[in-house]
């Protein structure tokens, strides 16, 4: 999905829909919404990618496999990555947040539930295993700096919760 944010070249659309996000491997980029452009300007394909947050170990790597698959397809790149407008849970795409429940990730919350969730103990992160809402927080900190750690208490899976950021 493309918001009107974005600006990125048809024809690149299905290339960058084929890197995956090296954290989360069954999201593409695109549907993480890192990629703010993508245009083809003088026969090279200036890439613009915005982290899911400043200190993201995984941009580097993206940024390479973004190089790679564009190669791979016939062109010359450039990545460039930008820190403005601040990446938000809002761009993932309703596609990648349904992958991300299918791979055992809760998606993210909308920031008010969320602060209800890891600050005040709500019950509302859907297991992604039996869909029960009778869950909580075991941890701030999950696999990853943007994820937390729950449980659910009716099927006793743990499972990580991807924070809402905005």
């Amino acid at each position: 999905m493309v918001t009107e944010k974005q600006h990125i070249a048809n024809e690149l659309i299905p290339i960058l829909e084929q890197v995956s996000d090296p954290e989360i491997p069954v999201l593409s980029i695109m549907d993480m919404g890192v990629v703010r452009t993508a245009v083809i300007e003088n026969n090279i394909v200036k890439v613009q990618i915005t982290p899911t947050y400043s200190g993201c170990p995984a941009m580097d790597v993206i940024g390479d496999d973004i190089k790679a698959a564009l190669k791979e397809a016939g062109y010359d790149s450039e990545v460039e990555l930008i820190l403005s407008p601040a990446w938000t849970t809002d761009w993932i795409t309703p596609r990648g947040r349904k992958a991300l429940e299918d791979y055992g990730i809760a998606a993210p919350l909308n920031a008010e539930a969320d602060i209800d969730v890891l600050l005040h103990g709500k019950r509302l992160v859907k297991c992604p295993q039996c869909g029960s809402t009778n869950t909580r927080l075991v941890s701030q900190f999950g696999s990853t700096a943007c994820k937390a750690q729950f449980q659910c208490d009716d099927c006793q899976e743990p499972f990580d919760y991807f924070k809402c950021l905005k």
